[in-house]
């Protein structure tokens, strides 16, 4: 008797996030189909495809030749949680303090030089603005209160671990408004296709914003799918 059907049934009714977090290299395959693997990774996989209107059955083939591929990325399900914190930190927030000014700037002065010919400009310096300023205060927050915190529970150092049950809510929520953001900014972009006529700083900011898009994606998984609830396992535990 074939076990392919049994196989897909599983994978189906995995959430998107799970089958991320069991695999890495899965996220390609989402990113592929534009389904969201973070802030929508609580979705099961079939109601995610049924959403974005993409046959299950090519996702989850898909899917099951990621399995077979090799790869380098660490498995944060079991790193100590003090090592997560730090990966997310050198290479997400660090990263967002240099390149979101960059892509501010560029914004600006497309809108400047372009906006007449293409408005939407304007309503995409907009985005970028309330983007970058969401994402440092929102770091901040991770970097001075919430992320300590969790290396204390993982330490065993804190007094009231459970506390933290409210502030991991409000990351997600922001995680939330910041995916609504990037969201749009595609949107208007049009996919981040950019017009015939476009000079090369136009196109340099919609590939970066469309980098920025996808290493959110991962940085906001790692959160929400890995670090949070791990974190919560350890205050109920």
């Amino acid at each position: 008797m074939s076990t392919t059907l049994p196989q897909q049934h599983d994978l189906t009714t995995k959430t998107v996030g799970q089958l991320v977090v069991e695999r890495p290299l899965r996220a390609r395959v989402f990113e592929k189909h534009g389904i969201d693997f973070c802030c929508g990774g609580r979705k099961p996989l079939r109601t995610a495809c049924e959403e974005h209107g993409v046959a299950v059955a090519e996702v989850t083939r898909a899917i099951e030749a990621a399995a077979t591929a090799p790869t380098a990325e660490r498995d944060w399900t079991h790193e100590p949680l003090g090592a997560l914190v730090t990966h997310i930190v050198t290479t997400y927030h660090d990263s967002l303090r240099t390149e979101l000014p960059r892509l501010g700037t560029m914004a600006l002065k497309v809108m400047q030089v372009h906006g007449a010919r293409a408005p939407h400009l304007a309503r995409l310096n907009e985005l970028v603005t309330a983007f970058a300023e969401d994402m440092f205060a929102h770091m901040h927050k991770e970097e001075m209160v919430l992320f300590p915190s969790i290396r204390e529970i993982e330490n065993g150092e804190a007094s009231q671990p459970a506390w933290i049950e409210m502030p991991i809510g409000v990351m997600v929520q922001e995680h939330d408004s910041a995916a609504a953001l990037l969201a749009e900014m595609r949107r208007v972009t049009d996919d981040y296709v950019a017009p015939e006529w476009a000079c090369q700083t136009f196109r340099a900011l919609y590939h970066g914003l469309a980098e920025l898009e996808s290493s959110m994606h991962v940085h906001v998984h790692l959160e929400n799918n890995i670090l949070f609830p791990r974190a919560l396992d350890l205050v109920t535990a």
